[in-house]
This record gives C-alpha cells, sequence and structure tokens, in this order.
C-alpha cells in the first residue's frame, strides 16, 4: 500500500470517519482537501499533509486524533518526517498571533510550546496552501461559517498573494471573488 492509503486506514482506526466536521465526517473532510491539494498540483508531502493535518487537533478543530507529545513518531512512520512536520506546524499554529501578518514575519507561533518559528520560503508556501484550501473546503461545507469563512478570506488573500502557490492562489480568488 501507498503512504496515502495507510494514512488513510489509519484515520479509520482512529476514529475519522465518525467525528462531525464541516460536510460530513473529519474523514471524508482530510480526503477532500487532499483530492484538491493534488488537482491545484500540490507535492506528495503537502497531499499527505493535506489528508493528515488535523491529525493534532488545530486551534480551530481541538479534537485530536494522536497525541502530538507522544504519537508525533507513529505519523512521522507513516507519512514521513517532512509531512508530518507541516501537519505538526499546522495543528500547533496559533492562528491569533499568526496568520495576520505572516507574510511580514514569515514566523509561525506553536501554541503548544508558545515557542516561534520563521519559515523557510517553500515551508511557508506549503504551511499557507494547506491553509487556505483548507478554509475553501469549510467554506465549500459548512454553510453556517460561510459569511465569517468568506469576510476572512476576502481579508487575508491579499496578505498571502506572495506566499501561496500561483495555483491555490487562483483557486482562492475564484471561490471568494478577491
Amino acid at each position: 500500500m501507498s503512504a496515502f492509503q495507510d494514512m488513510g486506514s489509519l484515520l479509520l482506526v482512529r476514529g475519522a470517519d465518525e467525528l462531525e466536521h464541516a460536510g460530513g465526517s473529519l474523514y471524508v473532510h482530510l480526503h477532500r482537501v487532499a483530492k484538491r491539494l493534488t488537482t491545484l498540483g500540490a507535492s506528495d508531502t503537502l497531499v499527505l499533509a493535506g489528508l493528515a493535518h488535523a491529525a493534532y487537533g488545530t486551534d480551530g478543530f481541538p479534537t485530536h486524533l494522536f497525541d502530538w507529545q507522544t504519537e508525533r513518531p507513529v505519523l512521522e512512520a507513516v507519512i514521513g518526517p517532512e509531512a508530518e512536520q507541516l501537519v505538526y506546524r499546522y495543528g500547533a499554529c496559533d492562528r491569533e498571533t499568526t496568520w495576520r501578518d505572516l507574510a511580514e514575519h514569515r514566523t509561525v507561533t506553536d501554541r503548544f510550546t508558545g515557542t516561534s518559528e520563521e519559515l523557510s520560503t517553500a515551508d511557508l508556501r506549503d504551511f499557507v496552501d494547506l491553509t487556505i484550501v483548507n478554509e475553501l473546503d469549510v467554506l465549500d461545507h459548512a454553510p453556517d461559517l460561510a459569511p465569517k469563512l468568506h469576510q476572512f478570506l476576502q481579508e487575508q488573500l491579499p496578505r498571502w498573494q506572495s506566499l501561496a502557490s500561483p495555483a491555490v492562489l487562483t483557486e482562492a480568488n475564484r471561490v471568494v471573488q478577491v
């Protein structure tokens, strides 16, 4: 089996199909994010991270499938160290501190540890692409959150245009009509 299939199986074992999320279960949401990333030409690493992006919970979705303190090696063994690092960074991100001025400071604040990490250009692009694609999926499948998410993306996309990949930025602008 491939890493993608292995991760999908592990998500089922961990109960992702039983957790409610925008447009169905967390399992379905994770697959939609990975599929959209694939469609937009993302690397295999980013697609795997997209499939697992909520493994440690997120600032917006606190339920976790893996314990970030003890189970990072489990996830790393399945999806690889680069994808796991992105999943950790995404889940650990303190959104309030990080998102608004990310293009200026290029730093992600870790809500688990309180530390901050300045990202390389490539890591920043993957982080922003994953963030945007996740938010687009929630926008598409959670009508009750749509007004808030639409406004957030309209405000944030111009700030992140230098960070996102062209394909993700084009898709986001099409959906949000910035």
